[in-house]
């Protein structure tokens, strides 16, 4: 199979609209941002070699679609550059693509173009295109001193659980959070970027965790993709998240659980 008979194949496929020229055309909603987003997933990196070609295309979709999830906004479309060696198979190929056109199919994100290329090993990055009614994008520099931090769901989960975007629960905090955050890299990390965006501090009083995660892993283990979001004391917050904490003053950035500092840390490549 080469790249036209891909592109031929692809077009057969639900979820894909508009590919085969060389840009994509997006002809945004009046009264709308647009929220872009690019995530990469790499192997040896984001997930092992063995992994199922049908769930790195389905998580390749789903990290970036939990930071428009972060922002409030609804996906609109997406582009895909793919590499990948010589010796995947035209089978292992297309089922990455299924994974994630059934994730794109069900969040309303339509396939609208790409590259492909060959590599030594398996790179995705996917960027997606979202929108937000103008000015109201969720950000994490809102929070303020009393807000109390909430999260949408338990954390320490293993690293390669199915992703679930907070698509829905993003739009419902429009107008109502204060600062959010997906939560990609580990509490403390994503905790100490939104106070430190904020310029104020965090008390943690309690770790919602899956069972058998440890407290170790609940802070700075990543991989959750939950929200992460402040809130107002008099507001109310949405069924089946947590209250985890309050905005308190102090320097910008710093985290406070069990009277003692957290160090932030959480996932980061340049460490």
């Amino acid at each position: 199979m080469n790249e036209l008979e891909l592109v031929d194949r692809l077009r057969l496929m639900k979820g894909v609209s508009g590919i085969g020229d060389d840009c994509a055309v997006y002809r945004p909603k009046a009264g709308e941002d647009l929220l872009l987003k690019t995530d990469q997933l790499i192997e040896g990196v984001h997930f092992r070699k063995t992994m199922r070609p049908a769930m790195i295309g389905e998580r390749a979709l789903a990290r970036a679609l939990s930071d428009i999830a972060a922002a409030g906004g609804h996906p609109r479309c997406c582009l895909l550059a793919l590499a990948f060696p010589r010796t995947k198979s035209e089978r292992w190929i297309l089922a990455l693509f299924r994974g994630l056109l059934n994730l794109a199919t069900t969040t309303g994100t339509v396939l609208v173009g790409g590259d492909v290329a060959h590599d030594d090993k398996v790179h995705c990055s996917v960027m997606v295109v979202g929108a937000v009614k103008r000015g109201k994008a969720l950000t994490r520099a809102g929070a303020r001193l009393g807000d109390h931090l909430y999260v949408s769901g338990k954390l320490g989960k293993p690293w390669d659980q199915k992703i679930e975007p907070r698509l829905a629960l993003g739009r419902k905090l429009l107008g109502k959070a204060t600062a959010c955050i997906d939560l990609s890299d580990g509490l403390s990390l994503d905790l100490h970027r939104l106070c430190k965006e904020s310029r104020a501090a965090a008390q943690l009083e309690h770790i919602p965790m899956v069972r058998g995660a440890s407290l170790e892993r609940a802070l700075h283990g990543g991989e959750d993709y939950e929200l992460l979001f402040t809130l107002p004391p008099h507001v109310k917050p949405p069924a089946g998240t947590t209250r985890i904490g309050t905005i308190v003053a102090g320097t910008a950035g710093a985290v406070w659980f069990a009277a003692k500092k957290l160090a932030p840390r959480g996932y980061d490549h340049f460490a």
